[in-house]
């Protein structure tokens, strides 16, 4: 009876994983044809639309915004975030629970209201950020602030952080020295796990981008939004370009998630 359980099991979930990658596998055969109308096979088969896609310029240089403004965020949640954790579960852990609300804040603003807010923050400003890439990494440091916080969190949550602060502060190491030399080597895993998922969801943002910035500083999902009249072989071969990325930094994820617990 167990057998046949698993064996449905199984069934079941090739059945969804086959299912889903229908129209992964229809837009990657169709990023490589050279055309496709109305045969049920493609004529030919050709690596030019991605080798356009990879010599255009105005591509690179919209992937290359999109890993400034993720980068920038992400160095800036890690700055505030860690430290920030560190105080809260060595000094305040009361506090936790507080914490544990605030960071869903982020996601109980939708985006389009936190834009119009920001446009009308800042639209008479001195300091010019509308149209700045300076306002996506505002923007997307709070986007990352959940995901970033809560991965970290666990990691505190799997170590002994009172014993470990207690034992360096009695073999002479000040707080700053045992949070550097010994709690920080403990969270590299989470910590590594939380940055490539955080990318990866950031890498694919597009409501701030589109409302905050738009053209004036295009980014990877706007240059997609922006191809999207193009060849669909084009259009296509820049998908998988995209999906192969994330799909990388997925798997990064997931590794290093089996490796913290």
């Amino acid at each position: 009876m167990q057998n046949v359980n698993t064996a449905f099991h199984k069934t079941l979930v090739y059945s969804i994983v086959g299912i889903m990658l229908i129209p992964i596998l229809a837009t990657l055969v169709y990023s490589i044809s050279s055309r496709w109308g109305a045969t049920v096979l493609p004529d030919g088969f050709t690596f030019d639309w991605y080798i356009n896609l990879l010599t255009d310029s105005r591509f690179l240089d919209a992937f290359g915004r999109s890993l400034f403004i993720c980068i920038a965020a992400l160095t800036l949640s890690v700055v505030l975030i860690l430290p920030a954790i560190f105080v809260v579960f060595y000094y305040f852990p009361k506090l936790h629970k507080v914490m544990n609300m605030l960071i869903l804040l982020p996601f109980a603003v939708p985006p389009v209201v936190s834009s119009v807010g920001l446009l009308q923050l800042y639209a008479d400003s001195e300091i010019t950020l509308i149209g700045t890439p300076w306002i996506l990494i505002g923007t997307y440091f709070t986007i990352a602030l959940p995901f970033m916080y809560r991965a970290i969190a666990n990691s505190f949550d799997a170590i002994n952080l009172q014993d470990l602060m207690d034992a360096a502060h009695l073999l002479g190491a000040s707080t700053s020295k045992a949070f550097l030399l010994i709690i920080l080597p403990n969270l590299k895993k989470g910590l590594m796990a939380s940055l490539f998922l955080s990318f990866s969801f950031l890498l694919g943002e597009f409501v701030f981008a589109n409302i905050l910035v738009g053209t004036r500083y295009e980014t990877l999902q706007m240059y997609l939004y922006n191809m999207r009249n193009t060849s669909g072989h084009f259009t296509s071969a820049l998908v998988m370009t995209y999906f192969l990325f994330i799909f990388v930094l997925t798997w990064l994820a997931s590794r290093f998630s089996r490796g913290a617990n």
